[in-house]
């Protein structure tokens, strides 16, 4: 039986009611206390969810919590973060691991020299869909991989988020920021650590209008770029190039496509853990399925439409799985896949991207990581209930 962890979350927001669901797949973490700046929105996750609500800094100092889960905003990640280490705790954190590559770096550092665990989100490519394409691609599948493209574009997180405006400020807004490390975390687990990058930006519109909850209606400023147009170059030579938009009203493209020496794989929606992978290995044949519905952390649990309107009715989501993993590498003391060397050489790329954007010049990426195992479905059965 594994230890189960006390984990005390801060960020009592629209992401938490996800890690509160997590409990009844994952047998080796509990969210036993709560706390936000906003102490209206931790009594209502207290009282919800029958915890314990404190202070932020309360809760940081607490001696019964062991890893601190990191809710707050992006721009909060590194200072929340930073506090929890130095408290001597353990902590996960939703994406990004900073808005800062040096305040990245920072983390990783003090949480290697204080013998901490630091993780982070998305954990999204240890679900069935991603680890079916490293499995696939690890067998050589459709050989070796030259190039693909990727792409996330919809009309932005005003549409479903009752308070848009942090997704579009100046500092920590914009599709790269938000969507970015799904799929750039995605293709580093497919691909391995990249060494350049080189991209195009451009502005939408100047005023949005928020289209959900009681302030319905209202318009607010875009400070930020919404659309991002780069070239990823790995290193192991694969080619990506990668589309983040928050200006698309629909499209009919494939969430990641890759294209090798001896065929083509669609890979699955980064955002999520389950789906369809479809491989073609000749001009003119059909592709061939690869369903994960059977896989653990591939299996549909989602059947109606929660708060979160980006969740598809029909697909897999076990956003806590990396918390759970992660957890049992502490018992373990083993390496953890979404740690924060990785988290790290994600922002690594997300920066470069944006500056090279913002420079017109090409830039190279500083960090690199090791490709994460593959996540086994026997050992993913050792965290389920």
């Amino acid at each position: 039986m594994n230890k189960v962890f006390k984990v005390g979350l801060i960020g009592c927001g629209h992401i938490a009611e996800t890690y509160f669901r997590a409990h009844k797949y994952f047998n080796n973490f509990k969210i036993i206390k709560c706390a936000d700046i906003n102490e209206k929105a931790s009594l209502k996750c207290a009282k919800q969810y029958k915890i314990k609500k404190l202070t932020v800094n309360q809760l940081l100092k607490d001696n019964e919590i062991d890893i601190i889960l990191n809710l707050t905003i992006p721009k909060a990640h590194y200072e929340i973060a930073k506090k929890a280490l130095m408290n001597n705790k353990h902590v996960y954190s939703e994406k990004p691991l900073s808005i800062e590559f040096k305040n990245g770096k920072e983390l990783v550092s003090l949480a290697k020299k204080k013998k901490l665990y630091i993780g982070n989100a998305p954990d999204t490519f240890l679900g069935g869909g991603i680890q079916k394409s490293r499995e696939l691609l690890d067998k050589k599948m459709i050989g070796k991989i030259n190039l693909g493209n990727a792409i996330f574009a919809y009309p932005g997180v005003q549409s479903y988020h009752p308070r848009p405006e942090p997704w579009f400020a100046k500092k920590e807004g914009g599709p790269v920021i938000d969507m970015g490390p799904y799929y750039i975390t995605a293709l580093v687990n497919l691909l391995g650590p990249a060494k350049e990058v080189s991209s195009s930006l451009m502005h939408g519109v100047k005023k949005r209008t928020i289209g959900i909850g009681p302030r319905k209606g209202k318009k607010f400023k875009v400070e930020c770029p919404t659309t991002y147009l780069s070239t990823i170059i790995f290193e192991n030579g694969t080619l990506i190039r990668l589309t983040l938009s928050f200006d698309v009203v629909a499209h009919q493209r494939n969430h990641i496509e890759l294209y090798g020496s001896n065929g083509s794989l669609i890979v699955t929606d980064p955002n999520m853990f389950g789906g369809t992978v479809f491989s073609c290995k000749k001009l003119g044949d059909p592709w061939k399925k690869y369903k994960t519905d059977k896989m653990h952390l591939g299996k549909i649990n989602i059947r109606s439409q929660s708060s979160r309107a980006n969740e598809s009715p029909t697909n897999a989501n076990y956003r806590g799985a990396g918390l759970a993993e992660m957890a049992y590498c502490i018992e373990k003391k083993r390496n953890h896949r979404c740690s924060g060397e990785l988290s790290l050489h994600v922002l690594d790329i997300i920066c470069s991207i944006m500056k090279a954007a913002k420079t017109r010049k090409k830039i190279k990426i500083k960090s690199t990581c090791k490709k994460p195992a593959r996540f086994t479905q026997s050992e993913i059965k050792k965290i389920l209930n």
